[in-house]
Protein backbone atom coordinates (compact mmCIF):
# COMPACT_ATOMS: atom_id res chain seq x y z
CA UNK A 1 0.00 0.00 0.00
CA UNK A 2 1.38 3.42 -0.74
CA UNK A 3 2.36 6.65 1.24
CA UNK A 4 3.72 4.31 3.86
CA UNK A 5 1.35 2.58 5.23
CA UNK A 6 2.01 -1.57 5.48
CA UNK A 7 -0.16 -4.23 6.92
CA UNK A 8 2.69 -5.18 9.28
CA UNK A 9 3.12 -1.63 10.30
CA UNK A 10 -0.43 -1.37 11.32
CA UNK A 11 -0.59 -4.94 12.66
CA UNK A 12 1.84 -3.76 15.07
CA UNK A 13 0.23 -0.53 16.15
CA UNK A 14 -3.27 -2.07 16.78
CA UNK A 15 -4.65 -2.42 20.31
CA UNK A 16 -8.05 -4.21 19.15
CA UNK A 17 -9.23 -7.92 20.45
CA UNK A 18 -11.16 -8.67 17.66
CA UNK A 19 -11.79 -5.35 14.90
CA UNK A 20 -9.01 -5.44 12.11
CA UNK A 21 -7.54 -8.65 13.31
CA UNK A 22 -8.13 -10.33 9.74
CA UNK A 23 -6.92 -7.00 7.96
CA UNK A 24 -6.99 -6.35 4.48
CA UNK A 25 -5.18 -3.81 2.94
CA UNK A 26 -5.34 -2.65 -1.16
CA UNK A 27 -4.56 -0.17 -3.45
CA UNK A 28 -7.27 1.07 -4.91
CA UNK A 29 -10.99 -0.35 -4.94
CA UNK A 30 -14.50 0.44 -6.24
CA UNK A 31 -15.85 1.11 -2.78
CA UNK A 32 -14.42 -0.63 0.62
CA UNK A 33 -18.20 -1.47 1.33
CA UNK A 34 -18.78 -3.52 -1.68
CA UNK A 35 -15.42 -4.88 -1.48
CA UNK A 36 -16.18 -5.81 2.49
CA UNK A 37 -19.47 -7.25 1.04
CA UNK A 38 -18.04 -9.80 -1.19
CA UNK A 39 -15.77 -10.98 1.14
CA UNK A 40 -18.66 -11.50 3.77
CA UNK A 41 -20.55 -13.50 1.33
CA UNK A 42 -17.31 -15.29 0.67
CA UNK A 43 -17.41 -16.12 4.27
CA UNK A 44 -14.99 -13.57 5.61
CA UNK A 45 -15.67 -14.04 9.85
CA UNK A 46 -16.52 -11.09 12.29
CA UNK A 47 -14.50 -7.99 12.32
CA UNK A 48 -12.56 -8.34 9.45
CA UNK A 49 -11.65 -5.10 7.77
CA UNK A 50 -11.11 -3.91 4.43
CA UNK A 51 -8.95 -0.50 3.53
CA UNK A 52 -7.94 0.98 -0.01
CA UNK A 53 -5.88 3.57 -0.58
CA UNK A 54 -8.28 5.35 -2.85
CA UNK A 55 -11.75 4.13 -4.20
CA UNK A 56 -13.15 5.17 -7.72
CA UNK A 57 -17.00 4.92 -6.61
CA UNK A 58 -16.69 5.64 -2.86
CA UNK A 59 -20.15 6.10 -1.76
CA UNK A 60 -21.75 8.62 1.15
CA UNK A 61 -25.26 8.14 2.21
CA UNK A 62 -28.09 8.90 -0.22
CA UNK A 63 -26.11 7.78 -3.53
CA UNK A 64 -23.43 10.21 -2.97
CA UNK A 65 -20.06 10.05 -3.71
CA UNK A 66 -17.34 9.91 -1.41
CA UNK A 67 -13.79 12.03 -2.67
CA UNK A 68 -11.01 9.31 -2.29
CA UNK A 69 -8.17 10.74 -3.58
CA UNK A 70 -4.83 8.11 -3.15
CA UNK A 71 -1.99 8.48 -0.48
CA UNK A 72 -3.81 11.00 1.47
CA UNK A 73 -7.27 9.97 3.81
CA UNK A 74 -8.68 6.76 5.34
CA UNK A 75 -11.16 4.44 3.63
CA UNK A 76 -12.54 1.56 5.50
CA UNK A 77 -15.15 -1.02 5.82
CA UNK A 78 -15.82 -3.40 8.97
CA UNK A 79 -17.68 -6.61 8.70
CA UNK A 80 -19.63 -7.44 11.75
CA UNK A 81 -21.92 -9.76 12.28
CA UNK A 82 -24.08 -9.13 15.03
CA UNK A 83 -26.69 -11.08 17.02
CA UNK A 84 -29.81 -9.16 16.76
CA UNK A 85 -32.99 -8.12 14.91
CA UNK A 86 -32.49 -5.70 11.93
CA UNK A 87 -34.45 -2.82 13.89
CA UNK A 88 -32.10 -2.53 16.44
CA UNK A 89 -29.17 -1.87 14.31
CA UNK A 90 -29.63 1.50 13.13
CA UNK A 91 -27.81 3.58 16.34
CA UNK A 92 -24.65 1.37 15.07
CA UNK A 93 -24.41 4.51 12.85
CA UNK A 94 -24.06 6.56 15.67
CA UNK A 95 -21.67 4.51 17.36
CA UNK A 96 -19.48 4.49 14.63
CA UNK A 97 -19.97 8.35 14.69
CA UNK A 98 -18.98 8.58 18.25
CA UNK A 99 -16.01 6.32 17.78
CA UNK A 100 -14.71 8.54 14.78
CA UNK A 101 -15.36 11.90 16.80
CA UNK A 102 -13.49 10.27 19.60
CA UNK A 103 -10.57 10.27 17.34
CA UNK A 104 -10.23 13.91 16.33
CA UNK A 105 -10.57 14.42 19.76
CA UNK A 106 -7.84 12.60 20.78
CA UNK A 107 -5.88 14.53 18.29
CA UNK A 108 -6.69 17.92 19.47
CA UNK A 109 -9.22 18.36 16.47
CA UNK A 110 -12.98 19.89 17.96
CA UNK A 111 -15.11 17.36 16.33
CA UNK A 112 -18.85 17.31 16.61
CA UNK A 113 -21.64 14.99 15.75
CA UNK A 114 -24.49 16.01 12.87
CA UNK A 115 -27.43 13.07 12.58
CA UNK A 116 -27.20 10.76 11.67
CA UNK A 117 -23.46 9.91 10.13
CA UNK A 118 -21.42 12.99 9.80
CA UNK A 119 -18.15 14.33 11.94
CA UNK A 120 -17.99 18.10 11.33
CA UNK A 121 -15.50 20.85 12.96
CA UNK A 122 -16.52 24.07 12.51
CA UNK A 123 -19.24 22.73 10.45
CA UNK A 124 -16.98 21.51 7.44
CA UNK A 125 -17.35 17.70 6.93
CA UNK A 126 -14.49 15.83 8.72
CA UNK A 127 -15.65 11.96 8.07
CA UNK A 128 -18.61 10.08 7.17
CA UNK A 129 -20.19 6.95 8.19
CA UNK A 130 -22.07 4.34 5.72
CA UNK A 131 -24.06 1.36 7.41
CA UNK A 132 -25.41 -1.10 4.99
CA UNK A 133 -26.92 -4.26 6.39
CA UNK A 134 -27.76 -7.83 4.84
CA UNK A 135 -30.77 -9.33 6.57
CA UNK A 136 -32.04 -12.91 6.13
CA UNK A 137 -36.16 -13.27 7.51
CA UNK A 138 -35.87 -11.61 10.85
CA UNK A 139 -32.51 -12.06 11.30
CA UNK A 140 -29.40 -9.48 10.55
CA UNK A 141 -27.08 -11.49 8.70
CA UNK A 142 -23.88 -9.15 8.30
CA UNK A 143 -23.38 -5.18 8.96
CA UNK A 144 -20.69 -3.61 6.40
CA UNK A 145 -19.76 -0.42 8.50
CA UNK A 146 -17.82 2.18 6.63
CA UNK A 147 -16.02 5.25 7.87
CA UNK A 148 -14.21 8.07 5.38
CA UNK A 149 -12.14 9.87 7.32
CA UNK A 150 -10.31 13.03 5.59
CA UNK A 151 -6.67 12.82 7.43
CA UNK A 152 -4.11 14.46 5.06
CA UNK A 153 -5.90 16.57 2.09
CA UNK A 154 -5.26 19.70 2.16
CA UNK A 155 -7.44 20.62 -1.04
CA UNK A 156 -10.63 19.29 -2.07
CA UNK A 157 -12.54 19.72 -5.65
CA UNK A 158 -14.67 22.90 -5.92
CA UNK A 159 -17.62 21.60 -4.75
CA UNK A 160 -16.59 20.54 -1.40
CA UNK A 161 -13.78 23.31 -0.72
CA UNK A 162 -16.27 25.32 1.31
CA UNK A 163 -18.29 22.01 3.00
CA UNK A 164 -14.81 19.48 3.77
CA UNK A 165 -12.05 19.75 5.91
CA UNK A 166 -9.53 17.32 7.71
CA UNK A 167 -7.49 16.21 10.49
CA UNK A 168 -4.21 17.95 8.43
CA UNK A 169 -5.95 21.21 7.63
CA UNK A 170 -7.52 21.40 11.27
CA UNK A 171 -3.88 20.87 13.05
CA UNK A 172 -2.23 23.83 11.17
CA UNK A 173 -1.18 21.64 8.31
CA UNK A 174 0.94 18.98 10.45
CA UNK A 175 0.98 16.00 8.27
CA UNK A 176 -0.57 12.85 10.03
CA UNK A 177 0.93 9.01 10.27
CA UNK A 178 -2.40 7.41 8.42
CA UNK A 179 -1.30 4.16 10.24
CA UNK A 180 -1.84 5.99 13.76
CA UNK A 181 -4.61 6.92 13.10
CA UNK A 182 -6.08 3.79 12.05
CA UNK A 183 -4.91 2.52 14.96
CA UNK A 184 -6.85 4.85 16.71
CA UNK A 185 -9.82 4.46 14.96
CA UNK A 186 -10.25 0.35 14.85
CA UNK A 187 -9.65 1.13 18.84
CA UNK A 188 -12.42 3.41 18.90
CA UNK A 189 -14.58 1.52 16.62
CA UNK A 190 -14.20 -1.58 18.97
CA UNK A 191 -14.87 0.11 21.99
CA UNK A 192 -18.23 2.04 21.07
CA UNK A 193 -19.32 -1.34 19.55
CA UNK A 194 -18.93 -3.41 22.46
CA UNK A 195 -20.94 -0.75 23.91
CA UNK A 196 -23.32 -0.89 21.77
CA UNK A 197 -23.87 -4.49 21.95
CA UNK A 198 -23.76 -4.84 25.33
CA UNK A 199 -25.78 -2.00 26.66
CA UNK A 200 -27.95 -1.60 23.43
CA UNK A 201 -29.04 2.02 22.08
CA UNK A 202 -29.75 3.93 25.49
CA UNK A 203 -26.49 4.17 26.20
CA UNK A 204 -25.00 5.27 23.30
CA UNK A 205 -27.64 7.58 21.78
CA UNK A 206 -26.86 9.57 25.64
CA UNK A 207 -22.97 9.74 24.47
CA UNK A 208 -24.04 11.21 21.18
CA UNK A 209 -25.70 13.74 22.46
CA UNK A 210 -23.03 14.51 24.56
CA UNK A 211 -21.12 15.10 21.23
CA UNK A 212 -23.37 17.16 18.94
CA UNK A 213 -24.24 20.67 19.16
CA UNK A 214 -26.88 19.48 16.02
CA UNK A 215 -30.35 19.90 18.57
CA UNK A 216 -32.06 22.80 18.97
CA UNK A 217 -31.31 24.27 15.01
CA UNK A 218 -33.45 24.51 12.31
CA UNK A 219 -32.88 22.02 10.31
CA UNK A 220 -34.00 20.23 6.72
CA UNK A 221 -34.48 16.67 6.59
CA UNK A 222 -34.77 14.99 2.97
CA UNK A 223 -36.86 11.66 3.38
CA UNK A 224 -37.66 9.38 0.64
CA UNK A 225 -37.98 12.50 -1.77
CA UNK A 226 -39.71 14.59 0.18
CA UNK A 227 -38.06 17.83 2.19
CA UNK A 228 -39.49 18.75 5.54
CA UNK A 229 -37.96 21.62 7.47
CA UNK A 230 -38.43 21.93 11.12
CA UNK A 231 -36.35 21.80 14.22
CA UNK A 232 -33.94 19.17 15.63
CA UNK A 233 -36.12 18.63 18.87
CA UNK A 234 -33.96 15.22 20.21
CA UNK A 235 -32.69 11.93 19.40
CA UNK A 236 -34.88 9.14 21.11
CA UNK A 237 -33.67 6.01 22.39
CA UNK A 238 -33.63 4.16 19.29
CA UNK A 239 -31.63 6.57 17.28
CA UNK A 240 -34.34 8.75 15.49
CA UNK A 241 -34.18 11.99 14.85
CA UNK A 242 -37.58 13.73 16.12
CA UNK A 243 -38.45 16.47 14.26
CA UNK A 244 -40.65 19.67 15.02
CA UNK A 245 -42.61 21.02 13.01
CA UNK A 246 -43.54 24.47 12.29
CA UNK A 247 -47.17 23.38 12.53
CA UNK A 248 -46.78 22.00 15.95
CA UNK A 249 -46.44 18.73 15.01
CA UNK A 250 -43.79 16.35 15.62
CA UNK A 251 -41.63 13.89 12.77
CA UNK A 252 -39.71 10.71 13.94
CA UNK A 253 -37.04 10.38 11.22
CA UNK A 254 -35.36 6.90 10.92
CA UNK A 255 -33.22 7.78 8.02
CA UNK A 256 -32.58 10.78 6.36
CA UNK A 257 -30.64 13.50 4.76
CA UNK A 258 -30.03 16.69 6.88
CA UNK A 259 -29.05 19.72 5.83
CA UNK A 260 -27.76 22.35 8.54
CA UNK A 261 -28.24 26.66 7.69
CA UNK A 262 -25.16 27.99 5.84
CA UNK A 263 -22.56 28.48 8.76
CA UNK A 264 -24.06 25.97 11.57
CA UNK A 265 -21.84 23.92 13.14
Amino acid sequence: MSAGMSRHEVAQKLRTHWLGRDLHLLEQVGSTNDEAASRARAGAPHGTVVIADAQSIGRGRQGHQWYSPPGHNLYLSAILRLAMPPNAVPPLTLAAGIATCEVARCLGVPASLKWPNDVLVGGRKLAGILAEMSTRGATTEVVILGVGMNVNSTTFPQDLSRTATSLRIERGGEAMDRADVLALLLFELERWINLFVSEGAPAIVSAWKERTHFLGQRVSVKVEDKVVTGWAMDVDADGALLLGREDGTSLRVLSGEVTLPEGEP
